[in-house]
């Protein structure tokens, strides 16, 4: 999946948009060896298997996609909730990556950058 530079600049500055999508509440990020560990809390308003938070991907700013973390279920009365990827290989020199978090019916929701350090 890759997301275009003009929608990752609109997801990161139009929040009023996605008032109904996943929101993401806090990041870890960690490095281990080569890669790159990351532990994502959201928080939504999970129906049922209909309307649920079904994933977030961690991207370039250019809307790269570098890993994505599937939630198979929802989490209608555990909210906010927190899943972690792993594994996730960071081009050098990149300073900065995008959390995107994703729903089943309004699609991908704002996204929420990392400073990566």
């Amino acid at each position: 999946m890759k997301i275009g530079v003009w929608a990752t600049v609109a997801m990161v500055f139009a929040g009023a948009a996605f008032a109904d999508s996943p929101e993401v509440k806090k990041v870890d990020a960690r490095k281990s060896g080569g890669s790159w560990s990351f532990s994502v809390t959201l928080k939504h308003g999970d129906t049922g298997w209909e309307h649920y938070a079904d994933g977030w991907g961690v991207y370039l700013e250019d809307g790269t996609e570098l890993g994505y973390r599937v939630l198979a279920h929802p989490h209608v009365n555990e909210q906010p909730f927190t899943r972690s990827l792993g594994g996730v290989q960071i081009p050098t020199g990149v300073e900065r990556v995008l959390i995107v978090p994703r729903d089943k019916v309004h699609g991908t929701g704002e996204g929420f950058l990392v400073k990566l350090q």
